[in-house]
């Protein structure tokens, strides 16, 4: 009887938390609520496309501190806005060092995108503040992330590793 009600103690806690959870989620799936980094290379060709990552390096790990520090995205979005000179700057740096001379321009703008998933999240189609950054004209596959809330990674591996302090619990009670 004891372990019945522990069990039924931790399953009530684990559906509340994933009606909470669950609920929270739905709120940040808003378009509103996100702002989205997107470059786009100026062509599909092999070389624009690997420069493209180059830039996208530089420019996140740029950004990331930057951004860090926003508590809102009206925050990130003016900061982000009063870089928009450096980050042509940073783009074109590494475009010169990589033997191109088609530059880059940034721009904050509204635009319509499909629905993406990303790092197993999921954001809705919908119409979302972006930070576009164009190398030459901007024809070719693009690249994105969420600088708003903070979803960039860039370069190297990134060794996250999830828990669940209430399915360890549960583990533990049956093991």
């Amino acid at each position: 009887m004891e372990k019945f009600c522990v069990c039924a103690l931790l399953t009530a806690l684990l559906f509340g938390l994933v009606f909470t959870f669950g609920n929270a989620e739905r709120g940040a799936e808003d378009p509103a609520s996100y702002l989205r980094l997107h470059v786009r290379a100026n062509s599909d060709s092999e070389e624009d496309q690997a420069v493209k990552y180059r830039v996208r390096d530089a420019l996140v790990e740029y950004l990331t501190p930057l951004v860090a520090e926003a508590e809102s995205k009206e925050e990130a979005l003016s900061l982000v806005r009063g870089q928009l000179k450096e980050a042509e700057a940073i783009a074109e740096g590494v475009l010169l060092e990589n033997g191109f001379s088609y530059g880059a321009s940034a721009k904050l703008t509204k635009e319509e995108f499909p629905t993406r998933v990303y790092e197993g999240a999921t954001l809705p189609a919908g119409v979302y503040d972006a930070f576009i950054l164009e190398l030459g004209s901007g024809e070719g596959d693009n690249w994105w992330c969420v600088v708003y809330p903070p979803l960039c990674f860039a370069g190297g591996e990134t060794n996250i590793v999830y828990k669940s302090k209430i399915l360890e619990i549960i583990r533990s009670f049956f093991a």
